[in-house]
């Protein structure tokens, strides 16, 4: 992990290189051996349909709804009237197909529960930025993703104008406090990681000053305020200056979310921009 810079809605090499396994696993465990409703339909029947939102939202997942249909042999061609970011009102037409009438309803639900996870999480991760924006604290992710959608998840936060964490487990470091423990400090468990992995970042999660002050004479990259009180984390931000990035964790709700941004903090992490989110309401009508 390096440090985490202003996130844009392009579509990462990380999530780019994840998308046909999704999609695929996602079309196995829909279609199976073969759609029988659509097998109702002739097979060289072409038919138009438009996809539109219920709710306002910004949008995400245009390129997981490309290779539905795409994996579903290209029969359907997209063409999309918004783009990843941007934010799309109530009632709008997201995008419109035109293609073999048997792709476009077989590729139909795969490829809108695509959209609605992920225009999902844009969306609240835009709600979360625009909360502290001008404060300059910039807002992370966590690993609380949907087993096998984490990279498309963590693209989503992107498009939502935030940030990301880690990855995973093999990208940075994060010292909690069962690691510490068995290295027996803070100072020994990041010389390992530093010996181990010179070029990986380095968080060290602390609970309290003592482990506060432990941690920025070891020499890690940042410091995680675990549940650490407004005031205890101003204090945190006077003790640190500037020595080492800062985040707070733990308990930020969006009535906190301003108030925690305002003491100073460099990050926060909020577990929330990724599995507290609710599919936006989306519908595919067939026009002809």
């Amino acid at each position: 992990m390096t440090d985490p810079v202003t996130p844009r809605p392009e579509l990462p090499e990380w999530a780019r290189a994840d998308l046909p396994g999704q999609v695929a696993a996602a079309l196995a465990e829909d279609v199976g051996s073969g759609d029988i409703t659509a097998e109702l339909i002739p097979v060289e029947t072409d038919a138009s349909a438009r996809v539109i939102t219920r709710e306002d939202m910004v949008l995400c997942g245009t390129a997981w709804v490309n290779e539905v249909f795409n994996q579903l042999g290209g029969q359907v061609s997209v063409a999309w009237q918004h783009q990843d970011g941007d934010r799309v009102t109530a009632g709008d037409t997201l995008f419109t197909l035109q293609g073999r009438t048997r792709t476009l309803l077989t590729g139909e639900r795969t490829a809108l529960n695509f959209l609605q996870t992920l225009s999902a999480v844009a969306t609240s991760a835009r709600h979360y930025a625009d909360k502290v924006a001008g404060t300059g604290v910039t807002l992370l992710d966590t690993r609380k993703t949907l087993p096998g959608l984490r990279t498309a998840q963590k693209y989503a936060v992107l498009c939502g104008g935030c940030a990301n964490h880690r990855i995973g487990l093999y990208d940075a470091f994060l010292l909690k406090e069962n690691h510490i423990a068995a290295h027996g400090s803070i100072a020994a468990a990041v010389a390992q990681a530093r010996a181990l992995y010179p070029q990986r970042w380095i968080e060290v999660e602390v609970e309290t000053f003592e482990e506060l002050d432990q941690a920025l004479t070891s020499g890690c990259d940042m410091i995680m305020l675990d549940n650490f009180s407004l005031d205890d984390m101003r204090e945190a931000v006077r003790r640190v200056d500037g020595r080492a990035k800062l985040e707070a964790s733990g308990g930020i709700t969006d009535e906190t979310l301003l108030a925690v941004a305002q003491t100073g903090v460099d990050y926060i992490s909020i577990g929330g921009l990724t599995k507290h989110v609710q599919a936006i309401d989306l519908s595919m009508r067939v026009t002809g």
